[in-house]
């Protein structure tokens, strides 16, 4: 997604207002001070005007147009270019001292993605990275995210790197944008993970709309963000507004029990309803041995959902676990083999070298999704 703002064109040099007036009397050989007598201003006030020191005022330019019959609307748009073109003149002084704060990122990586826009010029790559994080300085991203931060229950997702983990999170926060949602309704998002679930047992590339568009009706934004260097996330799940929740999801997951996995972990996340609170989640999901409850209750529901606690006992106990039998199994909870094949993996029944004919793997680039 590319700011509009990025493609205006903003010269190099405007010229002073006070020099156009200059010119102009020049040209009427009027001087200042027959200026100031037809207009009942100082002379002194017209001279900072010409020097540049004082603004032309609305009221002002009305008495120009009425002397000079020159429109007034000319003189006021003269001086709002002159003075936007002087902002910006000293705001881009101060950014060139800092151009370094740029090579924190994976630029070239988010400009690939289409995050960015490519360049190597290094005050372009500030300014488009300013843009992408709508604010209008190194110091008011430092403090803004910092203060995101706060919110993170997983601290440890910046440890290696912060500024990307950051990049990850507004790229998620701008693809949203176009997620149109129903207000958030707890029952209709508990029914429609039903409905996902039988999702599970047909290829990846046919169900995630058909995932987005569900979870959209209940209130829930899904959006799939890949990964760059530097970022170990699996999902994230956060509250926009009490009644929009997110889920995004990176593009980590090479198979299709690890992702449908992470999917119920993170739908989990949003039934828990703690609206103050972003989950960043991480490849380890499947651990239930997790220090923090709500991960923990995530991730045992996530894995009770696809197969419920009773019937994966009742299977366990029969101690045949060869591809067959668990397609069988699968069919009869009408879910992947993948996910059975993985929860006996995860419990140390099989090995990890096992039934690997049963995964289904993910071929995002064929995907095509946007990002």
């Amino acid at each position: 997604m590319t700011s509009t703002i990025q493609n205006q064109y903003y010269p190099d040099i405007v010229s002073c207002p006070g020099e156009i007036l200059a010119e102009t009397l020049q040209e009427r050989n009027m001087t200042q001070s027959e200026l100031s007598l037809r207009m009942g201003r100082p002379e002194k006030t017209i001279s900072e005007i010409i020097n540049g020191k004082s603004a032309i005022t609305p009221e002002t330019a009305l008495q120009l147009e009425r002397v000079l019959d020159i429109p007034a609307r000319f003189w006021n748009n003269c001086e709002q270019y002159y003075r936007d073109y002087l902002a910006r003149k000293q705001q881009q002084e101060y950014l060139s001292t800092q151009l370094d704060w740029s090579k924190q990122f994976p630029y070239a990586e988010m400009s690939k993605l289409g995050w960015v826009k490519k360049t190597r010029k290094p005050q372009e790559r500030l300014d488009a990275l300013l843009s992408f994080f709508s604010v209008v300085s190194p110091e008011q991203y430092q403090s803004f995210w910092q203060n995101q931060a706060l919110a993170f229950r997983k601290s440890n997702a910046f440890d290696s790197n912060w500024n990307a983990t950051n990049a990850w999170l507004r790229q998620g926060e701008l693809q949203v944008a176009n997620i149109q949602t129903a207000p958030y309704q707890a029952d209709l998002f508990k029914k429609s993970l039903y409905d996902i679930r039988s999702l599970t047992i047909h290829p990846i590339e046919s169900s995630i709309q058909v995932l987005v568009n569900q979870c959209a009706k209940a209130g829930v934004a899904i959006v799939f963000v890949p990964t760059i260097k530097g970022v170990h996330t699996s999902g994230v799940m956060r509250w926009l507004t009490p009644e929009k929740a997110l889920i995004q999801m990176s593009l980590r997951y090479k198979r299709d029990d690890h992702f449908w996995f992470t999917f119920f972990h993170e739908a989990r996340h949003v039934l828990q309803e703690k609206k103050k609170q972003t989950f960043i989640d991480f490849q380890d999901l499947q651990d239930y041995n997790s220090q923090d409850e709500l991960e923990q209750d995530a991730s045992k529901f996530a894995a009770d959902f696809l197969i419920s606690p009773s019937e994966f006992k009742a299977f366990c106990q029969k101690h045949r676990f060869d591809e067959q039998t668990i397609s069988d199994f699968a069919d009869r909870l009408r879910i992947s083999p993948g996910i059975v094949a993985g929860r006996l993996q995860r419990e140390k029944i099989l090995e990890h070298y096992q039934c690997q004919s049963l995964f289904k793997k993910i071929d995002w680039d064929a995907l095509r999704l946007s990002t």
